[in-house]
């Protein structure tokens, strides 16, 4: 049953990374192994594996851009791992269709990029050793300072207009979103947005739990669920947020 549930995510929420479901599955007691290692010598768009990263494995390279010296890396977190190896080779790619234009914007953010106006987008998956099953998404993306305004707004207003739910599809695979609400979270930045909803597809529903942060010009994307136990209520944990935000004003 929990393969079907990670299969089934990567219909659901195409933006969280094989990495972070690779990641937390180190400490399923089911199995006792880490992910298979095959795959491992891919960059954070290319891998097709998801191996237990190791230290300083998502470390920036000398001349890299803005959100990749921002972007967590492994040791940053204690108590997780942290992995930029790439998305689940099932994955679809692109940005998902919502069925509401309205709620269009919610739909996007569970894409490639929180929506098609960044300029750039790293993507990072983490693992909890302290909560099994725990796996976040997290990704920096530079905008223009409007563009990234203008996306918070867009999900502020997104997220009451589609209380009900809606669905979304990417390359042909559909899911849909139901419950959807506002959350109070703390986040230390220019404006932020948090929302849960559930989403389901064959048969299979996860509770989701989503926050979005802009600090000037930069937009960071949280978003996480637990892949052991997806009818659980999931939360980004406060540490993993305040340490990213963290690294996007130091790289500022």
């Amino acid at each position: 049953m929990r393969m079907k549930v990670r299969a089934t995510m990567v219909a659901l929420v195409p933006a969280l990374l094989l990495a972070a479901v690779g990641c937390s599955s180190t400490n399923t007691p089911a199995t006792g192994k880490a992910p298979d290692p095959k795959g491992s010598s891919g960059a954070a768009s290319g891998a097709r594996g998801a191996p237990a990263p190791s230290a300083g494995s998502s470390a920036p390279s000398a001349g890299a851009s803005r959100p990749e010296r921002a972007a967590l890396a492994q040791g940053d977190l204690p108590g997780y791992q942290v992995s930029a190896q790439g998305k689940n080779p099932g994955a679809p790619d692109g940005q998902p269709q919502a069925d509401k234009k309205a709620c269009q914007p919610l739909a996007d953010i569970m894409g490639d990029k929180p929506d098609p106006k960044a300029r750039e987008t790293v993507n990072r998956g983490i693992g909890s050793q302290k909560q099994v099953g725990l796996a976040v998404s997290a990704s920096v993306s530079s905008y223009s300072e409007s563009d990234a305004k203008a996306l918070v707004a867009r999900l502020k207003a997104a997220i009451p207009a589609c209380g009900t739910g809606f669905s979304a599809t990417v390359e042909k695979q559909t899911g849909s979103y139901r419950e959807v609400r506002a959350a109070d979270y703390r986040a230390v930045g220019d404006e932020s947005v948090s929302w849960t909803m559930t989403a389901a597809a064959q048969g299979v529903s996860a509770q989701v739990h989503l926050v979005v942060v802009r600090q000037g010009d930069t937009v960071v994307r949280l978003m996480a669920l637990n892949v052991a136990a997806a009818d659980q209520k999931a939360q980004v944990p406060q540490e993993v947020t305040d340490k990213q935000l963290e690294k996007v004003r130091k790289a500022g």
